[in-house]
């Protein structure tokens, strides 16, 4: 059986990261992206339902997220400063061969990463990580308006907090119909912290509810770093998600890879490994090999 971790590593980049870590006797690493707004610990179900001895399993919180550092006064959070992170991460904590699963947000790190550094990843799974829409809204003056104003409120309003963990589980369960309530429960335990005041707050930086200055997704982009990804492929959809591109544009994105394969995970949505830890688990078994 593997054994659970929980630890805090120093990165070149200035900041430390937390990460799970289920370690087991093989060579085979498996990196676990969490996307925006989550934490590691979204995978735990999906780990022990099946991954958990079968590989070395690494899920860190991303910056600013769950209990890793914040950037700290006067940063701010570009896609692009997840990249050196998550890189420095694998050099750290990687064995001889290395499979990304990203979810959402963190799906399009693993992708840039993998377009990065083909040669380093033996398989990547994106679920429902083909980024989002894309932006309406292209760089320029009314978005850097738009930033700095976002960023204004969130300095001068204090973070949404809740009385105890019921709150916050609740709060959860209104934005995600189909989780269950013991795990929103554990999930608001583990993604909170007790103030001063006695009150709940999520670990995550409100600064990640801002708008960024750039412009968001841009397919051109993307599709560079999606053409160089010469590994096995494996890209899921949950049945009942409402971030499902349209399937034009699905094929579109999913042509860019050049060996690819896709599946939809009945009974799931877009947070699927909360929603089906163990369909996944064997999904994601059967691509890794």
């Amino acid at each position: 059986m593997a054994t659970l971790s929980s630890r805090r590593i120093p990165l070149k980049t200035g900041l430390a990261y937390h990460l799970l870590e289920w370690d087991a006797e093989s060579d085979h690493t498996v990196l676990l992206l969490h996307g925006y707004l989550d934490f590691a610990w979204t995978f735990a179900r999906m780990v022990e339902a099946g991954l958990a001895g079968s590989y070395h399993i690494v899920a860190p919180d991303l910056r600013g997220h769950g209990d890793s550092d914040r950037v700290g006064a006067g940063g701010y959070y570009h896609f692009a400063d997840y990249l050196p992170d998550v890189h420095d991460l694998v050099r750290q904590t990687a064995r001889r061969r290395l499979s990304i699963v990203g979810h959402s947000m963190g799906g399009s790190v693993a992708s840039w990463l993998a377009g990065s550094f083909p040669s380093r990843v033996e398989r990547l799974a994106l679920l429902e990580g083909l980024g989002p829409p894309e932006t309406p809204t292209p760089t320029g003056p009314g978005r850097v308006t738009s930033w700095i104003n976002a960023w204004d409120r969130v300095v001068d309003k204090p973070a949404r907090s809740f009385a105890g963990i019921e709150d916050a589980a609740a709060r959860l369960m209104e934005h995600d119909a189909l989780l269950d309530v013991d795990l929103a429960r554990e999930l608001a335990e583990r993604g909170t912290t007790v103030g001063e005041d006695g009150r709940r707050r999520w670990k995550h930086d409100p600064l990640h509810a801002t708008i960024g200055p750039y412009g968001g997704f841009r397919f051109d982009v993307a599709a560079r770093f999606w053409e160089r990804i010469h590994c096995p492929v494996l890209l899921v959809e949950g049945s009942a998600s409402e971030f499902r591109h349209p399937p034009a544009e699905l094929d579109r994105r999913a042509a860019c890879f050049k060996d690819v394969r896709r599946a939809t995970l009945e009974g799931a949505g877009h947070m699927m490994q909360r929603h089906q830890p163990a369909k996944l688990a064997r999904l994601l078994t059967e691509f890794l090999g």
